[in-house]
Formats: structure tokens, sequence, C-alpha cells
């Protein structure tokens, strides 16, 4: 099932830059630091448990890259397999995800920005922006609105060249501070290797609180260009695979550079989860408003601070105008598919950009921005919508090898059987390790999505609307609200939901208070994940040959109707 409108005039580089320029990003700025302040240097062992959670996700991608070589592969996965109500949930979480990471990017810039002279007002000691931040921040997604109104065709040409300096800079960074600034009794000071009295939990929390994940997300991009492959069923998977590998070993080796390469004066009087935002030492702050060129700054190497500021505004301002034009196009394709009001199709005559698509995204991105104006406070949630996306994959891979198998794979999975429901189990674990306050604010988020698709076929916004498949997705409600009630019983993440702000600092602030223990949740959550993967696979979609022609018409109507999202990606 190809894309037959689009040109396929994309090969194996074009599609391994377009992931690994999404995979690096402005995770690889922050990410370090966050994970040493959550984990010390035991965050090394979160980027290799990450890395391999991650791979495992992408062999899962790279099969179903395969089978469907189409523009959006990531979203239309469960639709394949569990009909439309399963691409309208997983479709917003897409959609949420996007539309949150344009914002990040935005505070990773300011951030940095703060570290000039002019700037140093827009970053509290808190680690939140100040009014004045924020203010900025606002301005910058204003910049991206008229920029992607009035098209920004010249950043799509101008990828592979951006990739590469995206990539050559930490890589550089990594080689000059192991070679002149390695450190490596740092690895036993500041508390010592793990942090005391909670090693694994810390370790779990900073895969997604660290920013371990965030910064791995981004390999399924080559997915999303699917209908443009030049040959999609050989390019697709090598460049899946290919580009999380890289990934991994660069954030790996970030991650040891940044520990090895920490002034020891600073680890002498602070613990590592000492090193967060909220010390009033001057250093501290300083390290947290731009960790690597704080590193490069103190130890006198002036030129790579300057070219590490410099991307640190160039990379960031770039994948979020990226991921405002994302967001727009998936919400396109939600509409053309009939999910959501007609309007958000809409595009300009003569710029072709989904106007309104735009202006909603704007507007959900500050919505994100407001309450949580950090890096490390957003991260978390941008956490959850990616992975609650991914693990869609697993389901939907369990459920064609039963409901397709006659459907050609280049690429096939060994050990399915184990690994796609391990997936599963390694998904869900994720996002409960974001806690109870990140995985409400998240289902407040995809209740508004709900709202949002409710409306629009109760007031018939969309003459493409179909009617909703029940069956094959009764297993999402359960799913979620059980993955809520473990989460509330669960030790991560304690305080009122939606992150604890304002009003609701608390309101159900007893959940994640640890009464399931840590080794409680785990089992917990795995367990009723492996009971929501047999069930969704149990009511998968029948198969082609024992569906009515009548309804096979009617599917290949709809089919022919529907838009094919178009995501690019951008961590």
């Amino acid at each position: 099932m190809t894309d037959s409108t689009l040109k396929r005039n994309v090969g194996f580089w074009g599609l391994l830059w377009a992931s690994e320029g999404s995979i690096i990003g402005s995770g690889w700025l922050f990410g370090a630091l966050v994970a040493a302040t959550t984990a010390g240097p035991s965050a090394l062992i979160g980027w290799v448990l990450a890395s391999a959670i991650v791979i495992v996700l992408a062999l899962v991608h790279a099969e179903l890259a395969g089978m469907f070589p189409e523009s959006g592969g990531t979203s239309r996965f469960p639709h394949h397999a569990f009909g439309n109500l399963a691409g309208m949930t997983f479709g917003w979480a897409s959609y949420l995800q996007a539309a949150a990471t344009a914002p990040i990017e935005v505070l990773a810039a300011i951030q940095y920005l703060s570290t000039t002279d002019w700037g140093h007002g827009l970053y509290r000691s808190s680690g939140t922006l100040s009014g004045t931040g924020i203010l900025v921040a606002v301005v910058l997604m204003a910049c991206f609105v008229v920029l992607n109104l009035i098209g920004i065709r010249w950043l799509t040409r101008a990828n592979n060249t951006i990739t590469a300096w995206k990539v050559a800079i930490p890589v550089l960074t990594i080689v000059v501070l192991l070679v002149t600034h390695f450190h490596a009794s740092n690895f036993t000071a500041g508390g010592g290797f793990f942090v005391h009295g909670s090693a694994i939990h810390s370790i779990l929390v900073s895969l997604p609180s660290g920013g371990i994940v965030f910064a791995l997300l981004g390999f399924e991009q080559a997915t999303q260009l699917g209908g443009e492959a030049r040959n999609p069923g050989r390019d697709l998977p090598r460049a899946v695979i290919l580009s999380i590998l890289i990934g991994a070993g660069i954030y790996t080796l970030l991650q040891l550079a940044f520990i090895g390469s920490l002034d020891p004066k600073l680890l002498l009087t602070h613990d590592w989860t000492a090193l967060g935002a909220g010390s009033a030492d001057p250093a501290i702050v300083a390290l947290n408003a731009g960790p690597f060129y704080a590193i490069a700054s103190v130890a006198g190497l002036a030129w790579l601070a300057f070219l590490l500021r410099l991307d640190a505004v160039v990379s960031p301002f770039g994948s979020g105008l990226i991921y405002l034009t994302t967001s727009a196009r998936i919400s396109h394709a939600l509409s053309r598919n009939g999910y959501i009001p007609e309007p958000f199709e809409r595009t300009h005559r003569r710029t072709l950009v989904p106007v309104f698509g735009v202006l909603f995204s704007t507007a959900v991105g500050l919505l994100f921005l407001l309450p949580f104006p950090s890096w490390s406070k957003l991260v978390g949630i941008v956490t959850s919508a990616s992975v609650l996306m991914y693990a869609s994959a697993p389901l939907a891979l369990g459920a064609l090898r039963k409901s397709r198998p006659e459907l050609p794979r280049v690429y096939r999975l060994p050990a399915a059987r184990v690994l796609a429901p391990m997936a599963f189990v390694c998904a869900t674990w994720i996002i409960y390790w974001s806690g109870w306050q990140t995985l409400t604010t998240l289902m407040v988020a995809m209740l508004v999505g709900y709202a949002l698709i409710a409306a629009s076929y109760a007031f018939k916004l969309n003459p493409a609307a179909t009617p909703v498949e029940w069956r094959a997705a009764a297993w999402i409600a359960p799913y979620l609200l059980g993955m809520l009630v473990i989460s509330y019983f669960g030790d991560f993440g304690p305080g009122g939901i939606i992150g604890g702000i304002g009003v609701f600092a608390h309101v159900l602030d007893h959940g994640g208070t640890g009464g399931l223990g840590l080794v409680g949740g785990l089992i917990a959550s795995a367990g009723w994940s492996l009971v929501i993967y047999h069930l969704a696979v149990a009511l998968r979609l029948p198969s082609p040959a024992s569906t009515p022609a009548t309804h096979r018409a009617n599917a290949a109507r709809t089919d022919s109707r529907r838009g094919y999202l178009a995501a690019g990606s951008s961590t």
C-alpha cells in the first residue's frame, strides 16, 4: 500500500539523514545534565537501557515501514490493524508530541541565550523562564507562524546541510572534551556513581524525566517519508535501524564526556542531585542555563563555547520551526481522514499551507509552554506523548502478523512473539516512569482530542467522516484507565494532577506516593500491558479475505479519500 501521488525520489541517505536529524536536537544540549542530576553517573546505564528499548521499538517500526511504505507510517500502523478509532487516538498522540516539541525547542534556544550578557534576565535560577523569557518565547512562536504561512521550502532544501551541522557539533564536543578535560574521578565524586538510597529508581526516572528517551526519539522520521522513498522495502528498515544506532552512540558518549569534563571543584561541595535547577550558586545557575557552554567556558575553550551557543540557537530554532510545520501537517491529515473538523485541511491557495492548522498548533504549543516554562519540565510530557504513539506499533505488528500474513515483509522482526509484547511492555514502562503528574497531564490532553473528534462527528463538521470502528479498538480505554490506576498507586511523579500547577496542586495529590512499591509497580504495569497486548491482537480488524465484499468496497472508497500523514519530527 503506497502513496501513488507522491514523488518517490528519497534514497537511503536521505531517509537516514531525516531520522538522524530528528534524533539529534535539543536533547543533546540538556539531556546529559538533567539525566546526571536525576541519576548521577549511573545515568550512563539509563542511556544504555533506553537505547536498547528504543532499538527494539525501531526494529518493530522497520518491519511495519517495509509493509506500509506510505507517508505518516507511524500513525497509520494502528489504523491498518485496529481501524479508525485507533487511528484517531494515536494520530492525536502524534499531534500532541509534535505540537509540544515546538515550544520545547524554543525553550532550549532561550535558555542558552540567557548565557549572554544581554539575555541573563530571560531565565530564573529556579529553572524556569522569567516573564521576559516567556514573552520572547511567544514572539519566537509567532515567528514560526509567519515563516510557516509564507512557506519554508528553503529550510526543507537545506535539511542535509542543517543535519550535518547538528551531528558535527556534538561529535566535535565529545572529542574535544574527552581529549582535553576528562576527569575520571568525577564518576565516584558527588555522592558516588549511584544516587544513594534510590539507585534503580533514579535510573528509571531519568529515562522519561531526565530527557534520555526524548533525546533518542525521532527515528521514525524515515517511516513518515515512506511514500516518497525510492526503494522503501530495502531502504526504510536500514535507515531506521542505523539512525538509532548512531544516535545512541553519540548520546552515550555525550553523557560520558559531560560527567568527565565537569569541574571537579563543583562536586566537592555538591552531590549530583544538587546540580539541578533551584540552586542559588551562580556556577550551578550557569550550568543549568547552558550545560555544555558552561563546561567549555570554565575549561577555557572559548571557541567551542561560541560554537555551542550558536548551535544552541540555530538547531532548536530550525527544529521548532519544522515541528510546528509537522503538527499542522498532522492535523491536516487527521482532517482529511475525517477525524477532526474540515477547516484543519484547508490550505492557502498559493503556499498550500494549512493556515488554520498552523494557528491552532501554535495555540496548543503555547498552552504547553505557559504552565511548564522550562526544558526539563516539558520534556516528560513530550516523551510520554511520543512513547504512547510508539506503543501502538508493537500491537499493530502482532495483529498484522495474524490478519495480514500475506503482505510482503522485506524486513521481518525475529522472535516477534517475544519482542513485540516486550516492546509494548517497555513502552508502557516509560509512560509509567514519567509519573502520576505527567501521565494525568497527557490524559487530559488526550481527552481534549477526543472532545474535538466527538464534536466533529456530532455536528457533522467533516463530510469525510466514516463510521467509528469501535470493536477493534475496544482495548484502548481499558489500557489508558488501567495505567492511570497503576500510576496512582505507583511511586513515580507524586503530587497533584496536571503537573500540580495552580489549582491542581492538591487534586488527587496522593497519586504516585508509592503504594505498590518499585517492584510491585513494575510487575503490575508489565502484567497489564501483556493483558492488553493479547486483547488487542484478539480484537484486531479481520483479514480482507474474511471481510464482506461490501465492507471491503466501502473501506477502499474511504481510503481513497484519506490523506496520509506527511509528518516530520525533530528532537
